[in-house]
């Protein structure tokens, strides 16, 4: 059956008109979800309840679903409110149904999207056989492929977070890097192993090929030069001491004229000195972290623990007291010392229970994910299963150039039966005599080391064995969803691109340290590191569920040791091409991670698949790109209405002019799971029953079934509802009050950038409507 959209508007109105009188002023809602502001940024889901013309020309008004299951972030259960007026009714009947939807997740846009839905359950007491297909079928195949989308953070409110069960992996490490502290000026140069000098055509000069920053050796002076913005430092030695430089050889205006060079060249001419203080140079080869503070360290009280907070350095420090133990979480691992100079250890299973005290408000609310047993720890963990997809042509999609430094060279991996190629910079596994690469979420398939190879939608299972310990160990986490003929669909999790999960929460990197594979075949070395664990101060963006990278004082290339890298087929370097390490932090510095092919300049590097962008690749993700919800996101109204009842309804302008949908601010109508409808008014509950709303009696804890009736004498001040459909409802109600508020600061975060990163609750902590609930502490 085909939906009718008709420019109706006054229908519409009128049927909005009606709806308030049977709940809440629509209006009033609106306005204390938003904090009263009338110029409310609108939602990023567009708001709920929305309208609709059905098939039979009547209006339907949806209610905010309330989620009672989510699984495996794949298939969701959900009940509705629902309001339907027949064509020339003068008022609407009020009922619920549930249903059963595939979902799939937009990540950088925190939404989800229902596709396709089933109606499991209906109860309309007043409607017919035919007004019931009517409300049936506008809900599965009527609402328009762009509307069927809800904000995450109004699911994650309603998932009950004690059922979310972590399944660490194997083997994460957790023993400390070595932890610099300072509180002047100071920078952390870390290395990837020695350093690896690469010379320069037709120049006097090397540069260090593992680090993230500028470090060039003069061949003629035995200098070492480092570039630190526009500031130059030298030193007789790599490792210092180090000072301003006062002047540089010429062979720094000799520098080849292309990109790899555009940042350094914009540092030349030397700058005048502008008087401050050359800053501290900590030079590392092993994976560390700088813990920077601006002076004397300025302690905090978090309020209602006995923890004070260094709120004077970007890093996440805590103390219990002044004098206590200090604690310091770099990459979701906590580590703890009795002072900055250490020695330091792990201690995120043993951190003191005043942190799971931390209010949401606090500014560092951020670091709630990385303490076990927080609502905000599973909520991590659950983000980082939810799938990202991707359905690829097989005989379309060709394989990227693989590339090896001579013969290939595979080294067992222990553990497996498997072994992994060592002298490329792809990934690939030789199992039997079959070769398997994972590149960019996609599996190939090869007879030869060399190739050719092909799109496969089978993987042997010895390759999901590998262990942690193994550089190869993140394409464990992408799989083959659908094979058939044709297309084959992939699904990776947040383990390929880095973030394991364990102690019961989401962390950056496994903790072990891979050894580069470096070759010297000619002029320049070739150089494939791999995913470092620490080196620049990686912490969790609650808004983009992935991590996000430190300060500018751990390089100007992203990651660590990896700021350039050898192009064996042009035979030259493309500095800055592989910086590895987190990503998707709105505002942070520039990093490409090479498993998604993405720069990270805003969160849509968080994408696995974003570089695949082809006809034979039809992304998970797509639907998300539609300019509906785009628009949705930028809030692009075309008219505001006022019903007569004081409901708002908002007309959006689609491709063939009104489309027939209005959104207005939640209404505070619930669907009962016993199959009535509900409403909360002047803090009680009323149910909905013979056309009108009565006072809800609510039964004593001594009656003893589920949905137990009130008593004849209970029945005499209004209408009965079981204790554990009220005990239900009040969930849904927390859910969705506080669903309303994460969604709000969803949008304070996206418009505040990396301002708003460190907390779950930009939006300065106002709160409306009912107690705490869903990710909230209770």
């Amino acid at each position: 059956m085909t939906m009718r959209f008709a420019p109706l508007r006054r229908k519409l109105i009128a049927s909005l008109a009606a709806a308030t009188l049977l709940t809440p002023s629509l209006a009033e809602v609106a306005r204390a979800q938003t904090g009263g502001s009338a110029s409310a940024a609108t939602p990023i889901d567009g708001g709920w309840p929305r309208a609709y013309l059905t098939p039979r020309n009547a209006q339907l008004i949806v209610y905010q679903p309330q989620i009672a299951s989510w699984d495996a972030r794949k298939q969701m259960v959900a009940y509705a409110a629902l309001s339907y007026q027949p064509q020339g009714a003068s008022k609407p009947s009020l009922g619920m149904v549930k249903v059963e939807s595939a979902t799939s997740v937009w990540l950088p846009d925190r939404l989800v999207r229902f596709s396709p839905v089933r109606v499991t359950e209906t109860n309309f007491t007043s409607l017919g056989r035919e007004e019931l297909q009517d409300v049936a079928s506008q809900i599965t195949s009527g609402i328009p492929d762009s509307d069927r989308v809800i904000a995450l953070d109004r699911v994650l409110a309603s998932i009950d977070k004690s059922q979310i069960i972590p399944k660490n992996v194997e083997s994460v490490k957790a023993d400390p890097p070595a932890i610099f502290y300072s509180t002047r000026p100071a920078i952390l140069v870390g290395f990837d192993g020695e350093p690896i000098w690469a010379a320069i055509e037709m120049n006097e000069l090397k540069f260090a090929v593992n680090t993230n920053w500028d470090v060039f050796q003069h061949e003629a002076t035995h200098t070492v030069y480092l570039r630190n913005g526009r500031v130059w430092l030298k030193a007789s030695d790599v490792k210092g001491p180090w000072s301003r430089a006062t002047s540089l050889p010429r062979s720094f205006s000799k520098l080849p004229a292309d990109d790899n060079w555009k940042d350094v060249r914009a540092a030349l001419p030397l700058a005048p000195s502008d008087g401050k203080p050359v800053p501290t140079v900590f030079v590392t080869t092993a994976p560390s972290e700088l813990i920077l503070v601006r002076g004397a360290p300025v302690y905090t009280p978090v309020a209602g623990t006995r923890l004070v907070w260094l709120s004077n350095t970007e890093n996440d420090v805590f103390r219990v007291g002044a004098d206590g133990p200090v604690y310091f979480l770099v990459s979701g691992r906590w580590f703890t010392a009795t002072a900055f100079n250490g020695p330091w250890t792990f201690a995120t299973p043993n951190l003191p229970e005043d942190f799971k005290k931390i209010s949401l408000e606090h500014p560092r609310s951020r670091v709630l994910a990385s303490v076990p047993g927080t609502p905000q720890a599973a909520e991590a963990v659950l983000l980082s299963q939810v799938p990202q997809t991707a359905r690829v042509k097989k005989r379309e999609l060709q394989a990227p150039d693989v590339v090896y430094q001579g013969e290939p060279q595979f080294d067992p991996i222990p553990q497996t039966t498997v072994s992994r190629a060592v002298n490329t910079d792809k990934d690939i596994i030789k199992v039997g005599d079959l070769y398997y690469m994972c590149f960019q979420g996609v599996w190939f398939m090869a007879r030869s080391a060399t190739g050719p190879w092909e799109v496969t939608g089978s993987v042997p299972s010895q390759i999901y064995e590998i262990p942690s310990s193994s550089p190869v160990h993140h394409v464990t986490y992408v799989t083959v969803e659908d094979n058939d003929d044709e297309w084959v669909t992939y699904a990776a999790v947040a383990g390929y691109t880095g973030m394991m999960v364990a102690w019961g929460c989401a962390v950056w990197g496994t903790g072990w340290y891979y050894p580069p594979y470096v070759w010297y075949g000619g002029f320049y070395p070739v150089y494939h590191p791999f995913y470092p664990t620490y080196g620049y101060g990686a912490w969790y963006n609650p808004w983009t569920g992935v991590y996000g990278r430190g300060a500018a004082w751990y390089g100007p290339y992203g990651g660590a040791g990896v700021a350039a890298r050898y192009n064996p087929r042009t035979g030259t370097y493309a500095r800055g091409a592989a910086a590895w390490g987190p990503y998707g932090a709105r505002g942070a510095a520039e990093a490409y991670n090479p498993r998604t092919g993405t720069y990270a300049r805003t969160q849509q590097g968080a994408g696995v698949y974003g570089s695949w962008g082809t006809t034979s690749v039809q992304r998970g993700n797509q639907w998300a790109q539609t300019s509906r919800v785009t628009n949705r996101a930028t809030g692009t109204t075309t008219r505001v209405t006022q019903g007569s009842g004081g409901g708002e309804a908002i007309t959006r302008r689609g491709q063939g002019g009104t489309s027939g949908i209005a959104r207005t601010g939640s209404g505070d109508v619930y669907a009962g799971r016993d199959g009535n409808v509900y409403r909360r008014q002047d803090g009680s509950w009323q149910k909905y029953e013979n056309g009108g709303w009565n006072s809800v009696n609510t039964p004593t804890p001594t009656q003893r079934d589920r949905g137990a009736t009130a008593s004849p004498a209970d029945r005499r001040g209004g209408a009965s509802a079981g204790t554990d459909t009220v005990g239900q409802l009040d969930r849904d109600r927390a859910a969705r009050s506080e669903g309303a508020a994460r969604t709000r600061d969803y949008g304070a975060a996206r418009s505040g950038g990396s301002r708003s990163t460190g907390s779950y609750r930009p939006s300065g902590g106002a709160r409306t409507g009912a107690a705490r609930g869903g990710g909230r502490r209770r």
